[in-house]
This record gives C-alpha cells, structure tokens and sequence, in this order.
C-alpha cells in the first residue's frame, strides 16, 4: 500500500499557535529559517528515493520562488497552503476566495504548472466552514486536504469520513484526502504526523499507518512542516500551550521521520486515488 507523505511549508513564526504574539505585520522582520529546512528535508527524500507533496505557503512561495522551483525539480508536487495562513473559517469566503487565487497565481508562475491540491492553514475547513470547498472548485483545485475527523480546539469535524472520497458540492466534485486517524474502540486516534508525531512514540505510528493499510485496505497520510525539525529556531515568548505544541521534541522528529521512511511506501498525494 502506498501513503501520501505531505509538508505544509511554512516559518516557525508562521503558525497559529503563535499567531496572538506574532503580528502578521512583523513576518518580514524575523529572520527566515524556511528555506533551509526544506531543503534538508529535499536531501531526506533524495536519500530514500520518497517523493512527497509540498503544500507551500503563498507567502513563502513569493519571497523565495527558487523554493518552489527547488521542489519541483527534485519531482515533487506542488500544492498550496493559502497565501497569509488565516484560518478559514476566521476570514470568510471573499477574503479565502483571495488568498487562495492569489497563493495559486503565485505558485504556478513559480512553477509553471497549474496546481490542482489545497490544504487549509491548521486544517481550518470545519463544519462552519464548508463553503470553501465550493470556492476551491470554482477557483480549479481538484483535491482538498483539509479536514481531520476529530475533535479539536482549532480544527476538525469529528465523525467525518477518515480515508479520501469525493465530495459533491454545488460547484462541482473535490476529492478530500482526509487527515489520518486509527480507531480504537469508538476513540479516533490522530496518528497523522505533526506534533502527534513528536509527542507519541514513532513505533506507535508506524505500527497505525500499517495497520490503516492491511485491516482497512487505505492509505495513510503523514504531514510535517519543515521547522519541526529545526531545534534551533529563534524562540518566540508564547503561552505554556502554545510552546508546548511548538517547541516539544523538535530534536526528536528528523530520526521519527527516518524510522517512518524506512519500510513504509510514499508518493505525493496527487499520485494516490
């Protein structure tokens, strides 16, 4: 079984668990540590022959087109992350439908090739915010990758479908890849990577993905950002939650990321049907 492996390229001063001590208006005035870390991550999949999906934050993708190009050229595929990393169901449908025609154009001149996947900003597509899959329609993706069938303080849909489908909506259909989880009982276990990576032990969701695989005969989706595996990023002064969700094991998650590539197929989500 093959599983989609997927980085959502982004600053360490980019994500929402900073966003009340970080203004938006001060991104420019930190020093940028995104590209570098991307490209150990390139040297990573070089390494073990894995091609991945790169959901690249418009906002990154301006400053540092050579990125884009970097990826591209290394025969992964291109996804976008929206431009300025607001959560969907914050901004409304004008300003989403903005940010997405615009981290697209972006990204597709950086590239040269139209891109067909999405993946909103802390997986914000909720109940209360469906209506960015019309515009997603409208606006030329074909898959989503977004929803995460849990429940949580920022994101998720709990009971929602757990492995792709199509979803129709009045615009047209989108195929939705959802976040990975393993049920256990009637619990949901997110085993999708990310923080749930470096908090659980690397076994315990390598033995998940198999398990997805062989009892339930799906792929499993894996998601990282490049600063999870850059313990020596500048520290920004945040709340005890937002630090511990930031800051925790991020010496441990280049050697988790190792021990999953070793012995578990990848490709990039485009690739998976």
């Amino acid at each position: 079984m093959i599983n989609a492996l997927t980085i959502d390229v982004e600053d360490y001063f980019h994500v929402t668990a900073f966003e009340r001590y970080v203004d938006r208006a001060d991104w420019d005035s930190f020093p940028s540590r995104v590209v570098d870390n991307t490209l150990r991550i390139l040297d990573m999949a070089d390494e073990y022959g894995v091609k991945a999906t790169f959901f690249v934050l418009g906002w990154v993708a301006e400053r540092s087109p050579g990125l884009v190009k970097r990826i591209q050229a290394a025969g992964h595929e291109i996804a976008c992350h929206g431009y300025a990393h607001g959560l969907v169901y914050r901004i409304g449908p004008k300003e989403f439908r903005k940010d997405v025609r615009m981290s697209k154009a972006i990204l597709e001149d950086a590239c040269g090739k139209k891109v067909e996947g999405y993946r909103a900003p802390s997986y914000s597509i909720t109940a209360d915010s469906k209506w960015a899959l019309d515009i997603l329609v409208e606006e030329g993706f074909r898959y989503d990758s977004s929803i995460f069938p849990i429940r949580h303080d920022i994101y998720g849909i709990p009971g929602a479908e757990r492995f792709p489908h199509v979803i129709k909506t009045a615009s047209g259909d989108i195929k939705e890849f959802p976040i990975s989880t393993l049920e256990i009982g009637s619990v949901r276990l997110p085993v999708a990577g990310g923080g749930y990576l470096r908090l659980l032990p690397a076994s315990l969701i390598k033995y998940a993905i198999k398990k997805i695989n062989t009892a339930e005969g799906k792929p499993a989706l894996i998601y990282f950002h490049p600063w999870e595996i850059d313990p020596g990023q500048p520290r920004i002064k945040a709340g005890l939650k937002s630090s511990f969700r930031h800051y925790t094991n991020l010496d441990k998650m280049a050697g988790k990321l190792r021990f999953l590539l070793e012995g578990i197929k990848f490709a990039p989500m485009g690739e998976i049907h």
